[in-house]
């Protein structure tokens, strides 16, 4: 009798305490897993609610289903997770303290899905997240400090949100922030600080957004952009300095489709290290003498009205030695209408001027 009950005992504790504990050792229904649980797939499978998950899942895959909001402490039994996948799951709301418990997560995936509020405490305990994807949501503002727990968090995906005004404080504690793309929202206004918290960003996409001016106090507080993007915004004016706190890292510049008529003069001064220069479909004629051509190996310069004289001697002694012949077509003065820059006579008499360091200034 004592030994069928002993035996009673070891059965019932190797059945109910995982279930006790919230640590299920079985694959959920509907999902398929691999590797000891280690990675859960559930992907399409019309889940309304989050399964539960063993604490030993490093992956969690439930893409493609209606979760709606995920509500405090969704996923706080899931303590092993390194990636967490939610794209397409028509999440409208994240709660705060929504991913309590996951410190140990790296990769956030919630693409795709219709989000329009994220409460503040949302992000908490995401010390060691490294990548998060917001992109192709319906957010309209980022409260303050909303990623400050994410000291590790090296790219930021924001695309295609609704994304009205940057202010400071947004990126509070994100100090090691790399990457930070906000292509596609209707960004109007980047208020001065808003950077301040991410100074060590290297790529930076602000294209098909609504900036009618550039946000210069903004950007100067960045210091080693190696990429930025700013094309499709309605900016006419380049301003003096616009990249010079980082201009000796800024390798690529997009500023084509903007309707962009005029650089400053010293627009690209401390600019020296640029390799891609994009400049197609604006209203450009001229090119001030600030820009370095000779770091240059592309750029793309068609579709604009070019006045073909000696401000863009520069410009036409550049081609004459690239191997890079980019289409570029005079729109004036008249003689020259229609040819291209780099077979027009219009720069037979001119002098290439070139940029002299000031003294006691850098080169």
């Amino acid at each position: 009798m004592y030994i069928f009950s002993f035996l009673l005992v070891l059965v019932c504790l190797q059945v109910c305490i995982p279930f006790v504990f919230g640590a299920p050792t079985q694959c959920p229904s509907q999902c398929h897993c691999h590797g000891d649980l280690q990675h859960v797939i559930c992907d399409n499978v019309g889940l309304k609610k989050i399964p539960h998950i063993s604490e030993a899942t490093l992956l969690l895959n439930l893409q493609r289903n209606n979760l709606g909001n995920l509500p405090t402490g969704s996923f706080s039994e899931m303590k092993g997770l390194i990636s967490l996948h939610l794209q397409h799951c028509q999440i409208r709301e994240i709660s705060s303290k929504a991913f309590k418990g996951l410190k140990k997560l790296i990769y956030l995936y919630l693409s795709n899905n219709e989000i329009t509020n994220i409460k503040p405490g949302a992000f908490d305990d995401l010390t060691e997240l490294t990548y998060l994807y917001l992109d192709g949501n319906q957010i309209t503002s980022l409260p303050k400090g909303i990623f400050s727990p994410m000291i590790n968090l090296f790219i930021l995906q924001l695309d295609n949100n609704k994304l009205r005004e940057l202010q400071p404080g947004t990126f509070t504690g994100a100090s090691d922030l790399r990457w930070l793309y906000m292509s596609g929202n209707e960004l109007s206004s980047i208020q001065p600080g808003s950077f301040d918290e991410v100074e060590n960003l290297a790529i930076l996409t602000l294209d098909c957004n609504k900036l009618s001016t550039y946000p210069l106090l903004a950007m100067s507080k960045l210091r080693v952009v190696e990429e930025l993007n700013l094309s499709k915004n309605p900016l006419r004016l380049m301003p003096d300095h616009a990249f010079r706190s980082f201009g000796r890292y800024m390798e690529k510049l997009h500023l084509n489709d903007m309707s962009l008529e005029k650089f400053s003069g010293a627009a690209f001064e401390g600019v020296t290290a640029l390799k891609s220069l994009h400049l197609e479909n604006n209203k450009l004629k001229s090119l001030p003498s600030s820009l370095e051509f000779s770091t240059l190996q592309n750029v793309t310069l068609f579709n604009n009205p070019w006045s073909c004289t000696c401000q863009l001697a520069n410009l036409r002694k550049w081609m004459d030695t690239s191997r890079h012949h980019p289409d570029a077509v005079c729109a004036s003065p008249g003689i020259q209408k229609g040819k291209q820059i780099r077979n027009s006579t219009a720069f037979s008499r001119c002098t290439a001027k070139t940029k002299r360091a000031r003294k006691g200034g850098r080169l």
